[in-house]
């Protein structure tokens, strides 16, 4: 047994159980448990067979709203601005102004609920309304996105996909009549499934979820969660095929020298993050002060600016902008025009959020990215023209960079590229890019834009960005060395009584072989002592009185569960568990965490 790590609340030897629970823990379900216990148990075991098959019914139905949602959006776009290679000045000035005041107006009396990008409403019907989201919710994210998307707002379906599909799945529950604890679950289950439709990206929309929505990993959300995607996918293929966003180009890295741009280009897209996360920061809240009125034609001005800047040369900020993305992926613009699309398209999806219309920032976080990496490209390539460059590899790397950088979703960013793409061999200049963006904007943006909307709506949900940055305090952080000898089981009958009497301790330790440990009292030993005159074995009877034992990399909080039932818990080497290494009690942890609240 020796070197196996044994946790504390899975063996009957480390959790220090009594002779009684010890033999009923080896009985099996019916017996051990108990009658009511095992119905309960297989219970729980149909109905997390049941969660698996609803989730695949999650993806199916979102995937079909997805597919509707991308219709009616393409629908909208045609209708509004025409389809037309060239756009008329009329309408790419009136379509989105009329647009605007359109949607104010059914976002103010009608769905109130649609604003926002969808992510956050997701999270908070995770952490506070127990996975309730209104089935109207989904309607008005619905009509209001597909009428801002296509009349030209710079914004994106992918958000509000997100939130559409929770939304289903949170009806759905709720008609089914799952359990409380299902029901907080089945909203990112319905979140993953919209989101790998609008995608086509299954494996990032599922690292999206856990990343930044649910914020832990355990096998029954991920079983959940990728059926969803998968099933969402598959049905979203059948209608509008199996191909990716983009035509992607033949994508390298021709010599490691590259890695340098590469680096400069995470530099560029970590400070455009900062840009546009800072711009969203500041000019939201502003705009919420403004007279209540205002409101009503806050997107009507955000969408005339709009169809100025398209009217004036660039028509490729409006919309989400996917084919444009795709044509900078196969160098249809120069690295200077590349540019200028970027800061313009930032400046549009800045005016366009900020207003309220309801609609995602992935799409254009997308756009600035694919063609920061371009230009990047392009500049390297007009001042080293001798080295051969791919516009597509920078490109997909930006749009990488920029999901790092203002997303601050550093592995979705990494395996998005990789999916989209699903080309392997750039994960390199993926990697170091990424790390760069994320780096500097976290260096200069502290708090990531989904935090700062959160806080600005004035709700506390849980930042994952600092749960997996916060300090986690340890065994090792409390535990102690022991004030006095540990005894060996064959030496507690002769030196137990003259330890406790030397050493003045209420309580000792004892090791067993071959393997866990025991505590006794003052009082237990004088019962020990007695039950041994009558014949019973003090082995025996130290084996029924074994305490847990913890290893010191075990998180503090694992301690909790343990101290308050045994006045010291023996902290023991994973290597050799007879081996000890410290010992806490109630006190040790409890002084630790209050000496951390100060820190």
């Amino acid at each position: 047994m020796k070197g196996i790590d044994v946790e504390p609340q899975t063996s009957p030897r480390a959790e220090g159980l009594n002779q009684e629970e010890q033999q009923t823990s080896t009985h099996g379900l019916g017996h051990g448990l108990g009658h009511g216990a095992g119905v309960l148990l297989g219970s729980m075991f149909r109905e997390d067979r049941f969660f698996l098959i609803l989730s695949v019914f999650i993806g199916i139905f979102s995937g079909l709203a997805v597919v509707c949602f991308r219709y009616t959006i393409d629908w909208c776009r045609i209708y509004l601005l025409g389809s037309g290679a060239h756009l008329s000045t009329t309408r790419l000035l009136l379509a989105p102004t009329i647009a605007g005041l359109v949607i104010a107006v059914v976002v103010i009396h009608v769905f109130p609920l649609a604003r926002g990008s969808g992510v956050n409403q997701t999270k908070a019907a995770l952490f506070i309304y127990n996975g309730y989201i209104p089935l109207r919710t989904a309607v008005g994210k619905f009509i209001t996105s597909a009428l801002a998307i296509g009349s030209g707002f710079s914004l994106g379906p992918e958000d509000p996909s997100l939130q559409i599909g929770a939304s289903l799945a949170s009806a759905l529950g709720r008609k089914i009549g799952l359990s409380r604890e299902r029901m907080r679950l089945i909203a990112p289950v319905g979140a993953a499934a919209g989101l790998a439709a609008a995608f086509n990206a299954p494996i990032s929309a599922v690292l999206f979820v856990i990343e930044e929505v649910i914020g832990r990993w355990t096998a029954g959300i991920l079983g959940s969660v990728v059926l969803s995607a998968v099933s969402s996918v598959v049905v979203m293929r059948l209608f509008l095929g199996s191909e990716s966003l983009f035509r992607i180009p033949v994508v390298e890295m021709r010599r490691p020298s590259e890695l340098i741009a590469y680096a400069i280009l995470g530099i560029v897209g970590g400070l455009a993050s900062v840009v546009l996360s800072s711009g969203i920061g500041l000019l939201r809240p502003w705009c919420k002060k403004l007279r209540p009125e205002t409101q009503y034609i806050q997107p009507a001005i955000a969408g005339l600016l709009i169809g100025v800047i398209a009217a004036l040369g660039a028509p490729q900020v409006m919309g989400a902008g996917y084919v444009y993305i795709d044509e900078a992926m196969h160098g249809q613009f120069t690295w200077q025009f590349l540019g200028i699309l970027a800061g313009l398209k930032i400046l549009a999806t800045l005016i366009s959020f900020v207003s309220g219309t309801p609609g995602g920032m992935f799409a254009p976080t997308m756009f600035v990215g694919a063609m920061l990496g371009a230009a990047v490209g392009g500049a390297q390539h007009a001042l080293l023209p001798h080295i051969a460059w791919s516009p597509g590899t920078y490109a997909l790397v930006g749009i990488g960079v920029l999901f790092a950088g203002f997303l601050r979703v550093p592995m979705t960013s990494v395996f998005m590229v990789l999916e989209v793409s699903g080309n392997y061999s750039i994960i390199l200049p993926v990697i170091v890019a990424n790390t760069f963006a994320y780096v500097i904007s976290r260096a200069l943006q502290p708090t990531p834009i989904f935090d700062v909307l959160t806080r600005q709506d004035g709700l506390d949900l849980p930042s994952m960005e600092e749960i997996r940055e916060e300090n986690i305090l340890r065994v090792e952080d409390a535990m102690r060395k022991p004030r006095y000898p540990v005894l060996e089981a064959e030496d507690v009958r002769e030196k137990a009584a003259k330890v406790m009497e030397k050493t003045g301790q209420k309580a000792l330790l004892v090791r067993l072989r071959p393997l866990g440990w025991c505590s006794i009292t003052q009082d237990e030993l004088a019962g020990l002592l007695t039950q041994c005159q009558q014949g019973q074995e003090m082995g025996a009877l130290l084996e029924a009185r074994q305490v847990p034992y913890l290893h010191p990399d075990h998180p503090l909080e694992t301690a909790l569960r343990y101290v308050d039932r045994w006045p010291v818990v023996p902290v023991v080497s994973r290597a050799d568990f007879s081996k000890l290494e410290g010992v806490i009690t109630e006190h040790d942890v409890l002084e630790r965490y209050r000496d951390f609240g100060g820190e």
